[in-house]
């Protein structure tokens, strides 16, 4: 996996979530709480739809909430798996489209539920950097440091499942 910075130093998020346009959320199962401690994102019914890329026990959310489970690594992802992040990403846009708040989220809340939150933003017109920028911006820097994703983004989704699936 090519990333800018090592894994290791990646620092949790101050935050559970952060919402990157109207209704639109991304965030992950942990982030440093105001006194510097580690604490878990637990999400209850803050959402109408919560995307989880890596599902951990206990972390919500509420039975009743809308809860849509498609596991993918921090890595390169095959074409089955990309296509995945493209059903996820038109999910989020329908429920957009609805008025429904959307979470998306992965561990920390950087690369995973960025390629989603991002691929939604595209498919609303955003050109790929400015998805990315505005991620940066409204989550973390540290938001999409794969720069597989990256590349992903800039090629399109349905290019790089497309490529992915020629490879295999």
């Amino acid at each position: 996996m090519r990333t800018r910075r090592k894994q290791p130093d990646v620092p949790a998020p101050q935050h559970p979530w952060n919402e990157v346009v109207p209704g639109l959320w991304m965030g992950g199962h942990q982030f440093r709480g105001r006194a510097g401690r580690l604490e878990n994102a637990v999400v209850r019914d803050e959402f109408d739809l919560v995307q989880t890329l890596l599902r951990l026990p206990g972390h919500g959310p509420d039975t009743g909430v809308e809860h849509h489970v498609w596991a993918i690594p921090d890595g390169p992802l095959d074409g089955t798996q990309l296509a995945g992040v493209i059903r996820l990403a038109e999910a989020a846009g329908e429920a957009l489209d609805a008025g429904r708040r959307v979470l998306v989220r992965c561990f920390h809340g950087y690369n995973r539920s960025g390629l989603v939150v991002a691929h939604a933003l595209i498919r609303r017109g955003e050109p790929a950097e400015e998805a990315i920028r505005l991620i940066r911006a409204r989550r973390s820097p540290w938001a999409l440091h794969n720069e597989l994703f990256e590349d992903y983004l800039r090629a399109g989704l349905p290019t790089a499942r497309l490529l992915e699936e020629l490879a295999e």
